[in-house]
């Protein structure tokens, strides 16, 4: 037998994604440098661990998205960065950004 629904029960959306998140990505990676490069379909992003006093630096992620999500994840991030600073005041920025070489090829950006 069917037991009646109950209309006051919150009903599942049928466009939710199951979004399944491992014990070992979960953890995450600390990066402080990211650099970025695209081609006219691609933008490839490497989050990147420079440790001080290191010659070398260990790409620790890198993501493959198309142009139109990442110009979402910048409108994403641009929201929260304003959200954090609302709720914890300004992002301090040092006023001279260190200069890393550019050799991946292709137009590059860092963050």
């Amino acid at each position: 037998m069917n037991q009646p629904q109950d209309p006051n029960a919150p009903q599942a959306d049928p466009n939710a994604i199951n979004i399944e998140l491992s014990e070992e990505i979960a953890e995450g990676e600390y990066a402080n440098l990211a650099m970025i490069a695209h081609s006219s379909s691609e933008f490839v992003i490497d989050f990147i661990r420079l440790m001080p006093g290191l010659p070398k630096a260990k790409v620790k992620a890198r993501i493959v998205v198309t142009p139109e999500h990442a110009k979402r994840l910048l409108s994403a991030l641009a929201d929260n960065i304003e959200r954090f600073e609302q709720t914890f005041g300004p992002i301090k920025q040092q006023p001279d950004s260190p200069s890393f070489p550019m050799n991946f090829g292709g137009t590059m950006g860092e963050a």
